[in-house]
């Protein structure tokens, strides 16, 4: 009788062994669909121009990526903004994407090809309008920029399409009434600094650096645009997703002088498309909703990702995948 208890706590000990692997099984076939496995391969991400927020997210969301969904390689490419990234989208030369709201509006309002199979997978942050002067300069309003040397952007950008909106609200138009530049924030702050140009609009989270660093060594000032509101409120179409924002006193401090600064803001979404597989979908929303607070600390307008908000993502409906993660989460 004394040998028989050692074999039996070792049936014992098997039985219970199979009895774990089993619940194991069990839990990782309620976790993954059936016939379904964790995301993997290779993606692109479509980002923005080399200083600006959308690069700088993009390379602390690749970190994250890579933490979440280990199978997952994410590829970044720069681009001039929010117009050129839906293009890669619907030319299939991207993924995923970063672009505001007013430019869906306005790929959809222009009838450009496929537009139809983008899909929203998150509502991010706000961009902030920003006009940036010298502190010297005469400019203090966005109607005093007739006859100025303007920096509106690229292009392929949505700081293109905000600057146009911006000045025509204020009673100018954008090729007569001011000399445009087309050139990027990359550029700009240098292009103010030498004097080859008298005012930049720039649209991004806040503080954008390159904006931050100006301020460090050249004296500028922000103008003021909140006053534009209700006239682009006015205009059917992509200004009716601008809205009334104050840039806080502390956002540019040497440029602001203590003062907030009323301007405009308009929502930057992450943007896919229906081709898109529906599990990597969800498992990047959830790593970008997850990741709020690390790419916060780095990201200031990141901070302000909301798994409240982040479902609404006007003009564009969710994707499939990104349904599947808010339902998950839904309490």
């Amino acid at each position: 009788m004394l040998h028989a208890l050692p074999r039996f706590s070792r049936r014992r000990a098997l039985q219970g062994s199979v009895a774990a692997l089993l619940v194991t099984g069990l839990l990782l076939w309620w976790l993954l669909p059936l016939g379904e496995s964790s995301p993997r391969g290779k993606v692109t991400f479509s980002t923005g121009v080399t200083t600006g927020v959308y690069q700088r997210y993009g390379e602390l969301l690749d970190k994250e990526v890579a933490r979440d969904l280990p199978d997952v390689a994410m590829e970044l490419r720069s681009s001039e903004g929010s117009r050129q990234n839906l293009a890669r989208l619907v030319n299939g030369e991207a993924d995923f994407t970063i672009a505001t709201a007013d430019a869906v509006a306005q790929y959809f309002r222009d009838g450009l090809p496929e537009g139809y199979r983008l899909r929203g997978c998150a509502r991010l942050y706000d961009d902030y309008v920003q006009l940036v002067v010298p502190k010297r300069s005469t400019v203090r309003s966005a109607a005093d920029l007739r006859n100025k040397r303007v920096a509106v952007g690229q292009d392929g950008s949505g700081v293109r399409l905000v600057s146009n909106q911006l000045l025509e609200a204020a009673g100018l138009d954008p090729e007569r009434d001011i000399t445009p530049v087309s050139i990027g924030i990359d550029t700009m702050p240098r292009r103010l600094e030498k004097g080859t140009i008298d005012a930049f609009f720039w649209s991004g989270g806040l503080p954008t650096a390159a904006v931050r660093n100006l301020s460090k060594r050249f004296d500028i000032r922000l103008v003021p645009l909140g006053d534009l509101v209700d006239e682009l409120h006015a205009e059917a179409g992509p200004s009716r997703y601008y809205r009334s924002a104050v840039m806080p006193a502390d956002a540019y401090r040497e440029a602001q002088d203590g003062k907030a600064v009323p301007t405009v803001a308009v929502a930057n979404l992450l943007v896919t498309t229906d081709t898109v597989d529906a599990r990597l979908t969800e498992g990047l929303t959830r790593t970008v909703i997850g990741s709020r607070d690390s790419i916060g600390r780095k990201v200031h307008a990141a901070q302000l990702v909301d798994l409240r908000t982040a479902i609404y993502t006007d003009p564009l409906e969710l994707h499939e995948g990104a349904q599947r993660y808010y339902r998950s989460v839904k309490p």
